[in-house]
């Protein structure tokens, strides 16, 4: 599976237990997932199945699984190819990062969607179609090019989660492994909120609410689905607010997951029957609308996270992309529409609020 790396133990990470190797060198990784991937065999030293508690000695390498980023959507680490290949033929025989086949006019792009910066935070604006890590017939990514991004520092940016393929708008890097640490104990305890937007095909019933629905993975032959499963399914829960509507025909929608299932705002919006404008795996014939841009119209239109040093609130917005602007524009719905975070709140307050009192008729007795 692409993504593997082997790394080199240095001289200064002599003698500690490997659990603590991953905890000081790859922060991204969660104590359960290290155990998890002991267990499985994915983490090797020397190209034999270890234990948390087995000492590394300088010079020995460490086969580094794909780091288990966050899924478009939620907080939740992202684990949609779990299954690692272990065949030695398809791990990189190097000790460092992931690459890619990327040219220079690709590297510059990539550049150029930088949005925010500081010492220790950087974000792009991720383009739709550009994989975040690489995996099947995929050799341009992100995670391949970050050594484009490292800017004014000689520390590679590390991902600290990640949107989907045809997903465009805000992707957060650390730039730092104490900032990565911080960034990702934020998506996990749920300090992080994301904000998208999506045009989807009709309009839901109601103006905004709360969609619980629990998913699992289904196996087709189009791939892995995801399907709502009430007895198997893991808890799923977005809060979406309507903006704007054209009729029947389109409405854009800001959503805003509070879980972080693989594919969940593609699901949860087709379970309303509204599937995602160009997402033609979830909504079939009925995600397109003729004369439209048949790519996905799903954005991650802004993030909003404690800052790992100051612990301030930081708010990065990322303008839509050209093919989202432009059905905006076609739909005749307003571009300036401001960012507004969502809440769990949303439904509770529709469902307290109290119904008005029925007026007296004015109809006089004759």
């Amino acid at each position: 599976m692409s993504g593997v790396t082997l790394r080199k133990v240095k001289a200064e990470d002599a003698d500690i237990r490997l659990d603590r190797w991953f905890k000081r060198n790859c922060p991204e990784f969660t104590f359960g997932q290290v155990q998890k991937f002991l267990r499985g065999g994915q983490i090797r030293v020397d190209g034999k199945r270890a234990k948390a508690n087995q000492r590394v000695e300088p010079g020995q390498e460490i086969r580094v699984p794909p780091v288990p980023v966050m899924s478009g959507g939620g907080s939740e680490p992202w684990t949609k190819d779990g299954d690692y290949n272990a065949s030695e033929g398809q791990q990189r025989k190097h000790d460092g990062p992931a690459k890619s086949n990327a040219s220079e006019a690709e590297l510059q792009a990539l550049r150029d969607s930088v949005i925010f910066y500081d010492e220790v935070v950087l974000a792009i604006n991720k383009p739709a179609g550009l994989a975040v890590q690489g995996g099947t017939n995929t050799s341009i990514h992100v995670d391949g090019m970050l050594d484009a991004l490292k800017l004014d520092s000689k520390e590679r940016p590390k991902l600290v989660h990640r949107l989907d393929k045809d997903t465009s708008g805000v992707l957060l890097l650390a730039r730092s492994s104490s900032a990565a640490h911080a960034l990702t104990k934020a998506f996990k305890d749920k300090s992080t909120r994301k904000l998208y937007w999506a045009i989807v095909t009709g309009a839901p019933v109601e103006r905004e609410g709360l969609i619980d629905a629990p998913l699992a993975k289904l196996a087709g032959k189009g791939g892995e689905k995801m399907v709502i499963d009430e007895k198997q399914g893991k808890s799923a829960q977005t809060v979406y607010r309507q903006l704007h509507r054209a009729g029947r025909r389109a409405a854009w929608l800001a959503l805003s997951p509070l879980t972080g299932r693989t594919h969940q705002l593609r699901a949860h919006c087709e379970a309303m029957e509204c599937p995602i404008l160009g997402d033609g795996k979830y909504g079939g014939a009925k995600a397109f609308i003729d004369g439209m841009s048949n790519q996905m119209h799903l954005h991650a239109r802004a993030i909003d996270f404690p800052h790992p040093v100051t612990g301030h609130r930081v708010v990065i917005e990322a303008p839509v992309s050209e093919h989202f602007a432009t059905s905006l524009k076609a739909l005749n719905f307003d571009p300036k529409t401001p960012t507004k975070f969502l809440t769990p709140e949303i439904h509770r307050e529709k469902e307290e609020k109290p119904k008005p009192k029925a007026k007296p008729s004015r109809l006089r007795k004759r």
